[in-house]
């Protein structure tokens, strides 16, 4: 019996400026890129996103709709996340039901940590499951300079692998359970 792909959509909140951003998002999708039996769709919407709903808007939606799961890699700025990935969220509603979500996120001391508390708040009203398992990268530049992630570095693969098989789980249970009964929202 052939199992179909799990379609994970990777959101890329950071922007692509300074040098921190494009370098954990190629990092995280080295990693997912590797697994079996996912094909992900990469959604950048850290410099790139506007509020207008133009067609921008409506590709975005359909990505969204398309996948079986989802994962937010974003920094934390002022104790949040950033405006241009608010902005795209809220550009789709109905496309993010019964679907996991799970993040991975960087900043200073918190890692990212408080960005992910208020974007778990901003999907559970969208109908979407968070998974408990994240990637939280502290002092998110250090760990990324030649040589200096080490041991803290093959700790954040060992979590990125646990929160996969964790959305992983989810994701093919919700896709079977939308199939066999769409979701009431």
């Amino acid at each position: 019996m052939h199992q179909e792909n799990l379609r994970v959509a990777v959101l890329l909140g950071g922007g692509r400026r300074g040098r921190t951003g494009p370098v954990i998002a190629a990092w995280f999708l080295d990693l997912v890129a590797a697994r079996p039996g996912v094909d992900v769709d990469v959604l950048d919407v850290g410099e790139h996103w506007s509020d207008d709903q133009g067609a921008e808007a409506t590709e975005f939606s359909r990505a969204i709709d398309a996948a079986d799961a989802f994962v937010v890699v974003t920094p934390e700025y002022n104790h949040g996340y950033p405006g241009p990935l608010k902005s795209a969220i809220d550009s789709a509603r109905k496309e993010w039901f019964a679907k996991p979500v799970a993040f991975v996120s960087y900043g200073g001391m918190s890692g990212g940590l408080r960005a992910v508390e208020q974007l778990r708040g901003v999907f559970s009203e969208l109908h979407v499951t968070s998974v408990r398992t994240s990637v939280s990268l502290h002092n998110a530049q250090g760990l990324f300079m030649a040589g200096a992630g080490g041991e803290e570095l093959r700790g954040a693969e060992a979590a990125v692998d646990e929160m996969l098989d964790q959305l992983a789980w989810w994701g093919e249970s919700l896709r079977h359970a939308r199939r066999d009964r769409p979701y009431p929202g």
